[in-house]
């Protein structure tokens, strides 16, 4: 089983039923194209499998987990992350932090300064697949083997 998920927002916010809204909040995805670290515990797959037609997520792997957080890691002001932040939270490197986060040893939300989430833009050169079916369906939502691909044109 994997270690940690990264969980992306493909859908908006309209028409999303309730229940939904509350998932995607636990998980800090309140807006489109936010992008969170989600420890993989059996709870967690579970509220994936139960939102899964308004996310895509996949295992994440360390130099993903680095470059999200070297270009798009935010702390409260919603300035960048400096090396001085990553030392007051306790880790030596922004790598011992990526190695932390990839393996689930400790999720975004427990890092106080910073925030649970990454802002992406939307990717360059559009979707190359449908926003409106799941993976196995020919498109992006649910659990993607494709995703890393998808959020390197998304930084």
């Amino acid at each position: 089983m994997a270690k940690a998920f990264l969980v992306l927002r493909i859908k908006g916010q309209a028409d999303v039923p309730h229940w939904a809204t509350t998932t995607l909040r636990l998980l800090k995805l309140e807006k489109k194209f936010r992008a969170t670290i989600v420890p993989a515990k059996e709870n967690t797959l579970g509220m994936l499998n139960k939102i899964k037609h308004y996310v895509s997520w996949q295992e994440i792997d360390i130099p993903t987990t680095k470059d999200l957080l070297d270009k798009r890691g935010r702390k409260s002001g919603y300035k960048k992350i400096t090396s001085k932040d990553i030392s007051d939270i306790g880790f030596k490197s922004i790598d011992e932090l990526a190695t932390s986060l990839a393996e689930g040893k400790t999720s975004l939300s427990k890092l106080s300064p910073l925030k649970p989430w990454f802002a992406l833009s939307p990717p360059r050169h559009g979707f190359k697949r449908s926003t409106k079916k799941l993976y196995g369906q020919k498109g992006i939502l649910g659990y993607n083997k494709e995703l890393v691909t998808l959020i390197r044109n998304m930084i």
